[in-house]
């Protein structure tokens, strides 16, 4: 996310510093939106067995009027942009002041919590950006009542429970004949399904990842594995809660969730426990990577310099050939001065002498191998 956008935490990007926190000292309750949030809309969608009643733009004094009912009333309402909006809801479904809090101001941390007549839950949902490079994080708020569901999302059109929606629609599974507990559970199994398909694309990139480090690793190639560490460590923060919230569930219950629905939340729970091992098997790759980049970086490094120590072996007594016989001493003094000088082949000679040692130790160094490791 970058300073022109409302989304949630985009791992792609640099991490934005428009949180709607709160100022020090604010009363409790307090709301604070983001100047480019998108306006509040919600949706109701009522239903029971027999009957499947869909309604959007609605008010919040409209969605009062199905709380009481027989029925199952799933109010889905989509941006934080609208204060007022959200301080209707707050009236409507007879919210704390730090529910409240929690819902508006973003992000916050997965959490549970309970309060008697209603069971809060706070998600994180993992969604692509539009070319599919990196992901972002959006805040889920469910408030859980005795025949009603809360959702309350950053982003709208951006969710991921078309699936559910199309199940209440076309009757599909038990769903419309369960209370709001098992649409909650429905839900809430839909966003912890969502991290699969972000994981795989993770895992494509670690395939390629490894291909760039033991081929032509570059500086490019260290910048994206710490990219990649950095959005997996994200992805951890963002689960890890969730699956001690669902522990929590299916430990200790609670007044607002039948048993039977709490075999379906182990169902989740199990999700979360897969997603966390592969996040921590792909965090040990991403590390492993890093040990190999260096490791190639090094190899690389050593390569050079063997090849440098080859040719400098190699000229070592060439050079000194050509030193003895740069020193101009004069035959006529003493005919011990170089009387080779005098030769009549003798320049040839000396040529061919060089040429010998240098194919010499050209032939010994690629009979050590040495030659065919600098080759490759």
């Amino acid at each position: 996310m970058n300073a022109d956008s409302s989304r949630g935490i985009d791992f792609h990007q640099p991490i934005p510093l428009n949180y709607s926190y709160n100022r020090p000292g604010s009363i409790p309750g307090t709301i604070t939106t983001i100047d480019r949030a998108v306006p509040s809309e919600i949706t109701l969608i009522d239903y029971n067995q027999d009957r499947h009643q869909y309604a959007t733009n609605l008010t919040p004094e409209e969605c009062a009027e199905h709380l009481d009912t027989s029925s199952v009333s799933w109010v889905d309402v989509c941006g934080l942009g609208d204060r007022s909006t959200l301080e209707k809801l707050g009236r409507v479904f007879n919210l704390h002041p730090l529910v409240l809090e929690n819902i508006a101001n973003v992000p916050q941390r997965p959490k549970l919590e309970d309060y008697q007549d209603q069971l809060v839950i706070i998600t994180q949902m993992a969604n692509f950006t539009p070319q599919n490079q990196g992901f972002w994080l959006e805040q889920v708020s469910f408030v859980l009542g005795k025949n009603y569901l809360l959702t309350v999302q950053e982003e709208p059109q951006t969710d991921c429970f078309d699936p559910v929606r199309d199940r209440l629609r076309l009757n599909r599974g038990i769903i419309r004949q369960q209370r709001a507990d098992y649409l909650t559970y429905a839900l809430w199994d839909t966003i912890i399904d969502g991290y699969f398909p972000v994981l795989e694309v993770y895992g494509e990139k670690i395939e390629l990842l490894e291909e760039e480090v033991l081929k032509q690793p570059t500086a490019t190639t260290l910048a994206e594995i710490h990219r990649l560490r950095r959005e997996l460590l994200a992805l951890r923060r963002a689960i890890w809660p969730q699956r001690d919230m669902l522990n929590i569930l299916i430990r200790d219950g609670h007044p607002l969730i039948d048993k039977s629905v709490l075999h379906y939340l182990k169902d989740c729970y199990d999700h979360t426990i897969q997603i966390i091992d592969t996040i921590e098997v792909y965090r040990e790759l991403a590390s492993g990577l890093m040990d190999v980049y260096l490791s190639a970086v090094s190899n690389k490094m050593n390569e050079v310099m063997k090849l440098l120590a080859v040719i400098s072996t190699i000229f070592i007594p060439l050079s000194f050939i050509a030193g003895v016989y740069g020193m101009n001493f004069n035959t006529e003094v003493s005919p011990w001065n170089m009387p080779e000088l005098d030769w009549y082949w003798g320049y040839t000679l000396c040529l061919a002498v060089m040429l010998a040692i240098a194919l010499s130790l050209i032939i010994y160094f690629w009979r050590l191998g040495w030659l065919s490791n600098i080759s490759k």
